[in-house]
């Protein structure tokens, strides 16, 4: 009896965490762990400083990952209906939260965010707060900025692009004891992943063209079609690869240029080719495309650090 009882508590326990681990959209918790890590080795490699520190990493990881869950997770809660249509698996959608489960992980990973953030130091506290205000201003009636193509994008790679890579460089430095001038490479990784997101924001509506129509939420999707949309981002993200190039073959940065080179050329051939093969008019293929973007993203944040210590 017992054991039956242990059994079933895990496995409602294991449903839970497994919800919370789609609440919390693991494409985006993978992405914010991978810039946490990466723009503290930047840091490493700019101050010539060997020092790592797990605890350093870890205080701004776990501010970051609540401030992750706050922002999707309030996104969810006012796009119930249209999950239903666009991403029924989410656990709102899916009735595997509910409203009220959803609004207390929000409202607690929300102040825990801002708490863990405040605790640890005042570039990671503006960088919180910033990133959590634009956020909600993304989501939230009255503003709701995601119903404005111009807007939506503008926060999200606002927010990925230039807000936590700049925040978090500018806290490793002040944790290290650092000159807190921001140096050319993280200048360079900025402006990559900020155009980089770009592409990412108007992409993502592509799949989920039906719901947004449904609900009169107007995307860059619905204005241009669907093919205009893939083959934008598709040269946006081009033009990313062929620029870091660049930055490699004139040493713009204080990085590895041979390795920069090399990595970006593969990458770059790798995505046109898998492009090729996707049908834009079909839902599933789409999608996977779009979360191979995404690796391509996480992918950066473990090139590019290499090729600064590389240097």
């Amino acid at each position: 009896m017992n054991l039956f009882s242990g059994q079933k508590a895990f496995g409602v326990w294991g449903r839970w965490l497994y919800a919370f681990w789609q609440f919390s959209r693991p494409h985006t918790i993978i992405g914010t762990s991978l810039s946490v890590f990466a723009l503290y080795l930047i840091a490493i490699a700019a101050g010539n400083n060997g020092n790592f520190s797990f605890t350093h990493i870890f205080g701004a990881w776990l501010a970051c990952f609540c401030g992750n869950v706050y922002i999707v997770g309030l996104n969810q809660l006012e796009d119930i209906e249209i999950d239903k249509i666009n991403k029924p698996h989410l656990p709102l959608a899916s009735g595997a939260f509910s409203i009220t489960q959803g609004k207390l992980i929000v409202a607690i990973t929300g102040i825990f965010a801002l708490v863990i953030a405040l605790f640890n130091g005042p570039f990671l506290f503006g960088m919180v707060a910033i990133s959590l205000a634009i956020g909600t201003a993304y989501s939230l009636p009255p503003m709701r900025l995601k119903r404005f193509p111009f807007w939506a994008a503008v926060c999200i790679f606002s927010v990925r692009g230039t807000i936590v890579n700049l925040g978090l460089f500018l806290h490793f430095s002040w944790l290290l004891q650092q000159n807190q001038s921001i140096p050319g490479t993280v200048w360079v990784l900025t402006v990559f992943i900020l155009v980089f997101t770009f592409a990412i924001a108007i992409f993502k509506d592509i799949p989920d063209m039906e719901g947004d129509r449904l609900y009169n939420i107007t995307t860059l999707t619905i204005q241009l079609g669907p093919k205009a949309v893939f083959n934008l981002a598709l040269w946006v993200l081009t033009t990313c690869y062929l620029g870091m190039i660049l930055v490699g073959v004139l040493r713009l940065a204080e990085v590895n240029p041979v390795f920069l080179v090399i990595t970006h050329l593969v990458v770059l051939c790798l995505m046109w080719v898998r492009s090729l093969a996707v049908e834009v008019q079909e839902k599933r293929a789409i999608t996977q495309f779009y979360q191979f973007i995404w690796k391509l993203f996480f992918i950066e944040y473990l090139i590019f650090p290499i090729a600064c210590l590389l240097a």
